[in-house]
Parts: C-alpha cells; structure tokens; sequence
C-alpha cells in the first residue's frame, strides 16, 4: 500500500476519533473502585435557606407505579425500567434538605419487632425481676406530615433521531433518543388528613450513539475494514435521584411561599424566595414540550429590510444573478404567526448578451409563522403583487402571483434574521420584451433579510394554549 493510502486511512481515523470526543478517549478498560455515589442536584435557592425548627416526616412507600419494563429490540424482558427503590431515594433527599427529619416507616414491622427483642431481653436480665428504667426503652417519634407519592409515568422515546453520511466506503453516524419520567410527591398532616402540598416533576433521560467506519480495498485482494463507536445512556437512577431532589426542593419552596414551612430569617427570607419561585415558575409555564423556551418574541408590527439575489427565467437563456433590494412593513392578526405584509422591491434581471433591465414591484402576502414564540421557526407565505419597469411594462401593469418560505433566527428579542427563497410568476410573458413559447416569464430570489419588530403581541404566550 503506498503511502499517500496510509496518510488518508490515518486520517479518517482521526477524525472517527474526534466524532466520539470525550467518551471515545475515555473507555472502560480497567475495573474501577467503589466510589462515593455521584452528586446529581446543581446548587439550589435552598443551599443557603435553613429552617426554623425541622418537621419530622415519615414515608411508608415511594415506588414504581409506571408498570413500565426496559425496552429491548428483540424479544421481553422482566427487568423494570425504573428503581424500585425510590423510597430509599428520597429519605436521602429529605436528608440532604436540611429541612426535615424523617422517621422510619418503609419497614416500621422490623423496628417494632426489634424493639420487643430488646425490651423481652432488658426485662429477662433486670436485677431482682424489678422493672426500671433500665429496662424501658423511649418512646418512638411520631411523624406530624406523612410523604406519598412515587414515579408516575416512564415514556418511552418521546424523540429519536440521528444523522450520519458516508462517501467512498468512509462513514459516520449518531443516533439519539430521549425518555421521560414524571414524579409526584404530596405532603399530608397525619392529624387531619389534608393534603398540605402536592407536587410534580418531569426529568428526561437521554441515550445517544455515535459509531463510524471505513470500508476500502487497499489493493485487488486486501480489504480494510475499521470500525469504532461508542454509546452513551444516561442512568435512570440517577435521573431518578435529579427528579425527586427537585420534587423536596418544590415541596419545601411552595410551603414557605403557602406558610406551611417557616424559615429562618423571618419575612425578608420569605419575600426573598417567593420572588426566586415566581421567576422559575414564569420560566417553566413558558417552556413547552422537547425543552422549547416560549416567549414573547415579536411585536403585532414588524419593519423588513431585505437585499436577494434575483434568477429571471424567460425566454432567453443564460441567466445571470443580480442583487435586488426589498422593504416591507408586515402586521399580525389576533391568531398567532398569521400576518399580512405589504412591500416594494426593486431588482435588475439579467440574461447574458441578451436582455437586461430593471424593474419595481408592489407584493401583498398572507403569511404564517409556524412556531410564532420560539427563537427558530420556519415561515410561509403567498400574495399577489405587479411589476413595472417604466418602459415596456407601465404603471404596474403586469400582474403577479409569488409564495415562498424560509428560517427566521432571532438573537434577541424583536430582531429577526431570516433566509427565504421566493418563487414570483407573471401573469403575462412580455416582461423580457419578448414574448415566446407557451410558459409566461418568471424569476426566483433567494436572500437575506432582518425583520425589527415594535409593539407588544395581540397575544401573549400564557394566553395560547401549546405543545
């Protein structure tokens, strides 16, 4: 094999290095040691906010209750796709809040039987068969609240996908997919029953494969075949953990915010994290479906601002790309992402040693934007409009229909940045002077464009109901 076929075999290989990153350079070789279990909680608002006195809180059960077993590609399995122990799980988190103090209750029949061992063991051995103190044993604390709830739901590949391309034998791929598991948690006051607080909390899991390959014969009888890859699943237990963490820090911010907990610090603290929750909650109400950041990005009234290159397509040949310019003032209904806009464009078409001029034009559009409160969303539209090139074609006497589409980025609030392609189709063919053939003249432009948006939303996202 000579050596330029080494130095691109190394070369892919480098690459098919660099496609799995981290976790690629990091394989699994060697048994590791016990460790102390992973941190799975970011720093919360209550890291720094104690109690005043600690609720002692007991949890008889805090299980499965999806019914959910692991997913497989062939065949059934028994094993449950989620932790049977989420009781354990979350006297750990009552534990790390620094808020409660939790009893046992799981296994109250094994506490009980034990204590009875001792107190049978302390009367049998007691001095002269006389019953004292020596041979009591205190009280068992009893739980004001009592904790309920569990693990309600596991779905299932609520986004899969992946991409990959391969070119002479050479490839490479990455696949993904991302479940979700949704916990409840409620307080009830073990005196009257009521149910204090009730709280949910959703976590994804997200799995995700990346593998690449070369497939190449080296000469007539050698084949090279290299194959590397590498996958990575987040660990339901410990995602679990995440969720649960989250659902006590949600118990324990809303009761401070409802009165049912009192901190330490009085009111101001009080205000303090009444403030911090209102924020999240604005924050999280505004997130839909897939982690997608709902807001209120445009105005009822944007101004358009745009420069296209123009591909006329009549009846001569050799079209050349010119550069045309465009404004337009667009207005929103009261149905999200439908509008209507109103522009004028002036562009220069060209066919190479045979025509050229140039020309203005007046469009009406009905337009929609598919996803009107996120940052990225495609749009469409379609109207109608008349070009004028004050020689052959006067006072916009040539009709129009157009449509097209495209992307709209916004960096920031009320500050589009959008690509579109446009189809414009004249209802006559005399536009290039020459009338020809049996299709009427028409020309395409693809361009750049920045929408500034004024004004607040007919309607704002809290008040649309979304995916």
């Amino acid at each position: 094999m000579s050596m330029k076929k080494y130095c691109k075999i190394f070369t892919v290989l480098i690459l098919i290095s660099f496609t799995s990153c981290g976790t690629f350079f990091n394989q699994p070789f060697t048994k590791s040691e016990a460790r102390i279990g992973e941190n799975t909680s970011k720093k919360s608002l209550l890291d720094t906010i104690l109690p005043l006195n600690k609720a002692i809180v007991g949890v008889y059960k805090f299980r499965d209750q999806t019914g959910q077993y692991k997913l497989i590609e062939n065949g059934s399995t028994f094993s449950t796709a989620v932790t049977q122990g989420g009781t354990s799980i979350l006297l750990k988190s009552l534990e790390e809040s620094n808020w409660f103090n939790p009893i046992e209750r799981e296994n109250i029949g094994n506490l009980l039987n034990e204590r009875q061992i001792i107190r049978s063991t302390r009367q049998e051995y007691a001095q002269d068969g006389k019953q004292d103190q020596t041979t009591s044993i205190p009280p068992l604390l009893f739980a004001g609240i009592i904790l309920e709830g569990g693990v309600v739901s596991y779905d299932s590949n609520i986004i899969t996908g992946g991409y990959g391309a391969r070119y002479f034998g050479a490839g490479a791929s990455a696949e993904y997919r991302q479940d979700r598991i949704t916990v409840y948690l409620r307080a009830v006051s073990t005196s009257s029953g009521r149910i204090l607080k009730n709280v949910y909390v959703s976590k994804t899991i997200l799995s995700q494969g990346i593998s690449a390959n070369l497939f190449r014969y080296v000469n007539v009888k050698r084949l090279l075949e290299v194959e590397t890859g590498v996958t990575k699943n987040e660990p339901t237990q410990l995602a679990i953990k995440e969720a649960i963490d989250k659902a006590v820090e949600l118990l324990i911010i809303e009761g401070i915010v409802d009165g049912i907990w009192i901190p330490a610090g009085g009111d101001a603290v009080v205000e303090f994290v009444k403030n911090q929750y209102e924020q999240e909650k604005e924050e999280a109400e505004s997130t839909a479906l897939y982690d997608r950041k709902l807001e209120d990005r445009r105005g009822k009234v944007a101004i358009n601002i745009e420069g296209a290159a123009i591909i006329p397509n009549n009846d001569f040949g050799d079209a050349t790309e010119k550069l045309g310019v465009n404004g337009s003032v667009k207005f929103y209904f009261k149905k999200p992402g439908f509008n209507i806009n109103f522009g004028a464009s002036y562009f220069e078409l060209e066919n190479k040693n045979s025509f050229k001029d140039q020309f203005l034009s007046l469009d009406i559009n009905m337009g929609y934007d598919i996803l009107p409160y996120d940052k990225l969303t495609p749009f469409v539209y379609a109207g109608v409009g008349a070009v004028s090139n004050n020689k052959t074609i006067n006072y916009f006497g040539s009709l129009k229909l157009q449509f097209g589409g495209g992307i709209e980025y916004l960096p920031m609030n009320n500050l589009g940045i959008k690509l579109f392609a446009e189809q414009n189709m004249l209802f006559a063919d005399d536009m290039d002077r020459l009338v020809q053939g049996k299709w009427n003249d028409f020309y395409y432009k693809v361009g750049l464009g920045l929408n500034f948006y004024f004004g607040k939303p007919y309607n704002s996202v809290k008040s649309v109901m979304f995916e």
